[in-house]
């Protein structure tokens, strides 16, 4: 599902801690020049230059929230209705609860710089989703009747963009970014569930299991850097907001919600080498637009409308960068916390969110 990919976080970071080998001689490579590794497309490269990188992501979701509260998962299949109810086999309340997920993705990414002016940038996903559920027993009341997990995994949406710079300095950097997202991931993924009459039917799985959007989404951002971008220590800062919007329906008929993250962090750098910061993200996600027929159960993630998102959290990380010998070098992690959270309708929350990164420009 790419609203997880990008699931909606703001952040409060403590990034980086940067490991520099340097040789006698050999430019130095600032640790402070970059953004926390959550940071996409946070930098442009000098006419002729190739960055190429590698992101690995894991998320934790676990229990479920409505709006803004937390709920249990017998409220849940005694109070929330079933949008499908009236349809055969189809109970009036929920009846299959998720309990928890977890995501891992792969990002590889390579960046091009044509002219001063001008990156280029792709990142090629492979996702794997797992989701753990609990099914009740019959159309009514609370008995147990087990539990079960589906799975999927394979290449996400493909994002391409060019980054085009609009100011540069010494002291402050500023950058538009103007892209589209490319339909590469599966909107058909299929898995057995266990239903609550003891079936375990192989179907077509809700929205956040799937791989990708199925549409051309276009993307827009400014990214803003400021501060001692190149200097042994002192405070740098940067802001960038991004967003994907969703122009059309898919062959499924449903689109996703528009996608838009603020994120503003302050980073201090000890040396050349180290560098912490502080990172807040906002992000808004909005609700599904229209409904896959072939999406259909008593369960909380087959309604389009338990969707939208507005997400606050805090983060912490660690860079190594590397200059001399190991100039272009970088090594980066970041660990994700939510703050607030407020949904539309009944959703899993998100526990944790834990990158890591590396980064090789030549």
């Amino acid at each position: 599902m790419r609203s997880l990919v990008s699931i909606p976080v703001i952040n409060l970071a403590i990034a980086s801690t940067v490991l520099v080998v340097e040789a006698d001689s050999g430019e130095v490579n600032y640790a402070g020049s970059h953004a926390p590794i959550g940071i996409m497309g946070d930098h442009v490269h000098e006419k002729g230059e190739v960055m190429v990188s590698y992101r690995y992501m894991n998320m934790n979701m676990q229990g479920s929230r409505l709006t803004g509260e937390a709920i249990s998962e017998n409220t849940i299949v005694t109070t929330i209705p079933n949008r499908f109810f009236g349809a055969p086999g189809q109970p009036p309340t929920l009846r299959i609860v998720p309990t928890e997920m977890t995501m891992e993705m792969h990002m590889f990414g390579l960046m091009y710089a044509p002219s001063d002016g001008v990156t280029l940038m792709a990142m090629l996903n492979h996702v794997e989703k797992n989701m753990t559920h609990t099914t009740y027993r019959g159309a009514r009341g609370t008995s147990i009747l087990g539990q079960f997990v589906t799975k999927t995994k394979g290449i996400g949406d493909t994002p391409v963009a060019a980054l085009v710079t609009l100011a540069n300095s010494d002291t402050y950097k500023l950058h538009a970014t103007i892209g589209v997202s490319l339909p590469t991931g599966s909107t058909t993924e299929e898995d057995a569930i266990l239903t609550p009459m003891g079936g375990t039917p192989k179907v077509r799985l809700p929205y956040p299991m799937q791989l990708g959007s199925g549409t051309f989404d276009p993307i827009v951002g400014l990214t803003y850097a400021g501060g001692l971008l190149s200097s042994d220590t002192g405070w740098g800062y940067g802001a960038q907001w991004r967003s994907v919007f969703r122009i059309e329906d898919n062959d499924e008929d449903y689109r996703l919600g528009n996608e838009h993250d603020l994120s503003v962090w302050i980073n201090y750098n000890w040396s050349p080498a180290i560098s912490t910061s502080l990172r807040l993200n906002y992000m808004d996600r909005g609700e599904i637009d229209g409904i896959d027929s072939k999406i259909m159960g008593p369960v909380q993630t087959a309604d389009p409308n338990n969707a939208g998102l507005q997400q606050l959290g805090l983060g912490l990380g660690i860079n190594f960068a590397g200059s001399g010998s190991w100039n272009g070098h970088r090594l980066s992690a970041e660990y994700l916390l939510p703050l607030s959270r407020k949904t539309s309708g009944v959703q899993l929350e998100t526990d944790a969110m834990l990158l890591f990164g590396y980064q090789y420009a030549f």
